[in-house]
């Protein structure tokens, strides 16, 4: 049985192509920029001595992404904050194939507009080479959280890392996507 076709690879093959290729004039296909993976890091460095929350911290991450998160540890150490070489401060997840189309949907469809007073993400957070980045203040806004089980409110970062080699068309790929960019004012 051959397997469905997730629904927002079909919209770039059947509508965010074209609509790139006639807007910025490309020549092949290959050319047009597509989305590569999307990586999800959330920093623990504030329960990095209780275990226990640690671990809620990041069986929630793998809730969100569908996948294991990978445990990260602190390079050095650094005496000011209290840090030791070794030690986990974090946690993140890299998206790709069917598992990161389907994520996208999910934060585009049913999680952004869950967050309060939403008008749209910022379209100032691209980083010069075709990537963009934006934070998540709170994990309640994906149904897959329940409320009841939540210890602590925590926020991570999400970035989307695309083939683009401007802003301009990675701002392009993402809103033809279904990402609800928003101009913001400086």
């Amino acid at each position: 049985m051959a397997k469905e076709q997730n629904r927002i690879l079909t919209k770039y093959k059947q509508e965010v192509v074209p609509a790139l290729v006639s807007q910025f004039g490309y020549k092949n296909v290959m050319e047009v920029p597509k989305l590569v993976k999307i990586v999800l890091n959330m920093g623990l460095g504030e329960v990095k001595s209780n275990s226990k929350s640690f671990n809620i911290a990041v069986d929630e991450l793998a809730v969100i992404s569908g996948q294991k998160p990978v445990v990260t540890t602190a390079k050095k150490s650094i005496s000011n904050f209290g840090l030791r070489e070794g030690q986990k401060i974090g946690a993140k997840v890299t998206l790709r194939g069917d598992r990161m189309y389907e994520f996208f949907d999910r934060l585009v469809a049913i999680a952004l507009p869950r967050v309060r007073d939403f008008k749209g993400v910022s379209d100032k957070s691209f980083d010069g080479k075709g990537n963009y980045s934006m934070g998540i203040k709170e994990q309640l806004i994906f149904p897959e959280i329940v409320y009841e089980k939540v210890e602590k409110i925590r926020g991570f970062d999400i970035t989307f890392v695309t083939t683009a080699k401007t802003n301009e068309e990675a701002k392009a790929l993402l809103k033809e996507l279904g990402m609800p960019f928003v101009r913001k004012e400086n």
